[in-house]
């Protein structure tokens, strides 16, 4: 009886065993997806926040202010800059969504991204013409011409392959950081590998057009930045 009692008891502690390893395995399953869920959150967070739009009115308003003493004067020059390279082309792209041509506003489609992108060409280059006749801010000037820049090198790659363009971008905006502000504009750099890393997880582009644009906006940035800025000087 002792014998039999004791293998009904080991028997049960099996049942139980068995039972919560199920449970934990049951409850490890469910941690899975909600896990990628916060990941694919936190990596769609990254790149609506720091996406292109964002940064191109951001950055003049930035710069222009650094280069101003006048705040209020900083200000409007960053405004007027911000509307020809961020509020002018972002209209564009809402309007082509509006007519059913583009999918979304960060034009996943690369076949859809020649038209947008050349009319956003034109209205950075006219805001950069009209910055620099009414006597703008050279920094401002410089910043509008990095954008410029490298939308324009990011239309022509993607002619035949899809650079991250959000890639470009920050990796620009970075790079005129660190020529303005110095070291202490470092840790934008950890924004861009952020920026970089969300693009992947939403499978938005492949590891390789994320490095691509990122070295795309590296060394546009600084000759063009340095060459405007170093021109202009008073």
């Amino acid at each position: 009886m002792t014998s039999a009692s004791s293998a009904n008891h080991a028997e049960t502690r099996d049942d139980t065993t068995e039972q919560s390893r199920q449970q934990q395995g049951a409850a490890t399953a469910k941690d899975k997806p909600a896990a990628r869920d916060r990941l694919s959150l936190a990596a769609r967070l990254l790149t609506e926040v720091f996406a292109p739009a964002v940064l191109a009115a951001v950055m003049p308003i930035t710069m222009a202010l650094a280069a101003e003493s006048n705040v209020v004067a900083g200000l409007g020059w960053g405004v007027l800059g911000a509307a020809f390279t961020a509020v002018v082309p972002y209209a564009i792209i809402r309007l082509g969504m509006w007519r059913g041509e583009l999918k979304d506003h960060h034009i996943g489609d690369r076949s859809k991204r020649a038209k947008p992108f050349a009319l956003s060409l034109i209205s950075v280059a006219v805001g950069a013409a009209v910055i620099a006749i009414a006597g703008g801010p050279r920094e401002l000037v410089g910043t509008i011409a990095v954008m410029f820049t490298v939308l324009l090198a990011g239309t022509v790659v993607n002619l035949w392959w899809k650079a991250s363009v959000h890639g470009a971008v920050i990796a620009g905006s970075c790079t005129m950081l660190m020529l303005a502000f110095g070291f202490m504009a470092w840790p934008a750099w950890i924004l861009a590998g952020a920026v970089g890393w969300s693009r992947v997880r939403l499978r938005d582009h492949t590891t390789a057009q994320v490095i691509a644009g990122l070295a795309m906006g590296v060394p546009v940035a600084a000759a063009v930045y340095s060459l405007i800025t170093g021109l202009w000087r008073p």
